[in-house]
């Protein structure tokens, strides 16, 4: 059974500018984003991530190219005629007002009964769980509480879409990575499609149903979080989604010859001289000499706690870092200038085109 659609971009294209100055912020962007999802739109600034969402909120108008919601064309729509609401980076609070009546601040204007509104806003306090703060001016709420109150305000009107435009950027560590949990758990309670830009791999890869890395206005890969890590379809995605080492080689028959003159087995469609990738924790540290291992020497140590990072040179200068788990109190390690081997876990090295 196909999947229901909800939002849909049909060859978008947003330019700014004329003439010879004209930049595409969205460069011919096609996208199919599914009924009750957690979508994300990934990418670095000035990717066009944010453009995108703008265009499905209806703040901008595409320069070219068709928006639509549940199959009809909303591209001509005003913002406040489609069923979308947007939560900013900012929160756009009303400080005037106290928590329950900036919850409840969209119903009123759309001339909801009171008792409705009343009703309606008791229930998402209690799904953000911010009962206790109704009454409270929103000055008097932590950052993170007044992102749910940003939260349930948006909800409250029940949009077929939620749109998230960098929401958790203003927090610390420790609150943006509780609010990735509680974003998630909003999802999936009310069933709504959420569509959220980040810059942030780490949110993407945590919270998202699928992603959509962009990249200089153009979508360069689609898919689950496991399927873009573990199988990026060009560099720039390799490199903008984790860590990856990078490997300069050749297609020989049955794989890759290294700068080194080792040969890596891997499948590879391409010819010549192509890059081979393989994630840190892929990477694994043998004894020096050991049969069909490639040389290589420990350059330093990087300490992140419970894991090490091992930043290694071979023979011909090319860095490989290796992410392994860091030793218990009083084991031996593997120290600096010592000579290893490396292999690559099975099926874990990828021949990239470009």
């Amino acid at each position: 059974m196909t999947e229901a659609v909800t939002i849909e971009a049909r060859n978008a294209v947003k330019a700014f500018g004329q003439g010879d100055h004209v930049v595409r912020a969205l460069d011919d962007v096609s996208i199919q984003i599914r009924k009750g999802e957690f979508f994300t739109l990934l990418g670095p600034s000035g990717c066009g991530k944010t453009t995108l969402l703008r265009l499905i909120a209806g703040f901008e108008m595409p320069t070219s190219g068709t928006i639509l919601l549940d199959g009809a064309d909303i591209t001509e729509l005003p913002p406040n005629k489609r069923p979308v609401n947007t939560v900013f980076q900012s929160y756009a609070l009303f400080p005037h007002l106290t928590v329950a009546e900036n919850v409840g601040f969209g119903l009123t204007m759309q001339g909801r009964p009171r008792a409705e509104v009343t009703a309606r806003v008791a229930e998402m306090l209690a799904l953000v769980k911010l009962e206790a703060m109704a009454g409270r001016k929103v000055s008097q709420l932590s950052g993170g509480q007044q992102q749910r109150v940003a939260l349930a305000r948006a909800l409250a009107p029940q949009p077929k879409v939620l749109l998230l435009d960098e929401p958790l950027s203003a927090l610390d560590l420790k609150l943006r990575k509780e609010m990735q949990v509680e974003l998630k758990r909003l999802q999936t309670e009310t069933g709504i499609t959420f569509i959220f830009v980040t810059h942030d791999q780490e949110e993407a890869l945590t919270m998202s149903d699928r992603i959509g890395v962009m990249s200089a206005g153009k979508l360069q890969q689609v898919g689950s979080p496991k399927d873009i890590y573990t199988r990026p379809v060009n560099r720039f995605v390799a490199s903008f989604i984790g860590e990856t080492n990078f490997l300069p080689a050749t297609v020989v028959p049955g794989g890759v010859r290294l700068a080194t003159g080792d040969v890596v087995e891997v499948a590879a469609q391409a010819r010549g001289d192509v890059t081979l990738t393989v994630r840190p924790e892929q990477v694994r540290i043998v004894g020096a000499g050991e049969a069909g291992a490639i040389a290589a020497t420990v350059k330093f140590l990087v300490y992140f706690g419970t894991d090490t990072h091992c930043h290694l040179a071979l023979a011909d200068g090319t860095e490989v870092v290796a992410r392994v788990q860091s030793p218990a109190s009083g084991e031996a390690g593997i120290e600096a200038g010592s000579a290893v081997g490396l292999r690559f876990a099975s099926g874990a090295a990828q021949v990239l085109e470009d």
